[in-house]
């Protein structure tokens, strides 16, 4: 047990026995493994806590706010006997955040780039051109939910380390969304007759893409932050993002004679996998609970089923899609197959069903 300034009644300098306080170190945390990481350093109850060292309550609250103070448990109906438990496996700071988006930045730019020097765009497939305008193009409207989402929610994890994880997870959908906006407008400079506004039409107005807007409004309109968390990376991308991108964009680009959109959009599948890893991660943490674990369970499969239904239907809405191409290396069937699949392995290992 941690002891905390509280417990002693003094806030003052060494007034309390934690994890370090005789090392140099000043490791006053325990780490999940034998030595502190560098991630968990820097993130480590960053956010103060009065639950944790902090005697004089919360150090700021917000008028109109939940509670008193800052950050409140109730922000979400998820319970936990240890907030401060979870460790993120990608283990991502600010600093790691930023030089991998960089990277991935420069990588995406340059591919880009030199794809327009070789004059690749004039070669795509008429048929693949108009479906970039309109379903790529749409596809950015999504990221961008979700990431507006993940932005709002990460604002009420309690714990920085769930705030992080939350937060890097915005990001990476938010860069998707600029660099799909960024790609469709610079190859549209080199495609006669180009037009930018049929993605936000389609958004907005093709039948094919209305339940795909209810499930990612659904998710934005969710007033829990880990409902929204859970939603997007357990239900929806499995279900619904993977399929867009991996299962059509990236399997039939190439067949289409366009080698640019399957390297823009891969980045995207390398960033589910670490929002992913994190958030069954945290997710196990709290299905698991001591105290609070049943409870947990019965919550997250009320998610499933809730969130489940709408994925299920932009899922099986987007199928007309996959029939527009002139050139069609996979069905619908078959990628609809690999994401009923990959949603089964992910709940499984959270002991969740459909």
């Amino acid at each position: 047990m941690v002891a905390t300034s509280s417990s002693v009644g003094s806030g003052a300098a060494g007034a309390a026995t934690f994890i370090g306080s005789r090392s140099r170190k000043y490791n006053y945390y325990e780490p999940r493994g034998k030595r502190a990481t560098h991630y968990e350093d820097v993130t480590v109850d960053v956010q103060p806590d009065p639950e944790r060292y902090l005697i004089q309550d919360w150090i700021i609250s917000f008028e109109g706010g939940k509670g008193s103070g800052a950050y409140t448990k109730d922000s979400t109906a998820v319970k936990s006997s240890n907030w401060h438990a979870f460790r993120a496996p990608d283990q991502e700071w600010e600093r790691t955040h930023f030089q991998r988006q960089s990277k991935i930045e420069t990588t995406v730019q340059s591919v880009i780039a030199n794809a327009r020097k070789a004059g690749a765009p004039a070669a795509f497939d008429r048929a693949w051109t108009e479906i970039l305008q309109k379903h790529l193009g749409a596809w950015k409207h999504a990221e961008f939910g979700l990431a507006t989402s993940l932005m709002q929610a990460q604002r009420y994890g309690y714990t920085q380390m769930i705030n992080n994880a939350t937060l890097t997870n915005s990001s990476y959908k938010m860069r998707l969304s600029q660099d799909i906006t960024l790609y469709l407008a610079e190859i549209g400079m080199d495609i006669p007759g180009w037009d930018d506004t049929k993605g936000k039409t389609a958004w907005l107005e093709d039948p094919i893409w209305q339940p795909t807007r209810e499930a990612v409004e659904t998710i934005m309109g969710a007033t829990d932050y880990l409902e929204q968390y859970f939603a997007i990376n357990i239900v929806f991308e499995p279900l619904v993002g993977e399929l867009v991108r991996s299962g059509f964009f990236m399997q039939a680009g190439a067949a289409n004679n366009d080698f640019i959109t399957p390297s823009v959009i891969a980045a995207a599948e390398a960033d589910y996998e670490r929002n992913l890893a994190n958030t069954i991660d945290l997710v196990y943490l709290l299905a698991n609970d001591a105290e609070y674990g049943a409870q947990n369970r019965e919550l997250f499969q009320a998610w499933v089923t809730r969130h489940g239904a709408l994925a299920d239907a932009a899922a099986a809405a987007l199928q007309p899609i996959w029939s527009q191409p002139h050139s069609k290396p996979v069905s619908f069937e078959d990628a609809r197959a690999v994401s009923h699949e990959r949603i089964g392995q992910i709940l499984g290992e959270l002991g969740l069903s459909r």
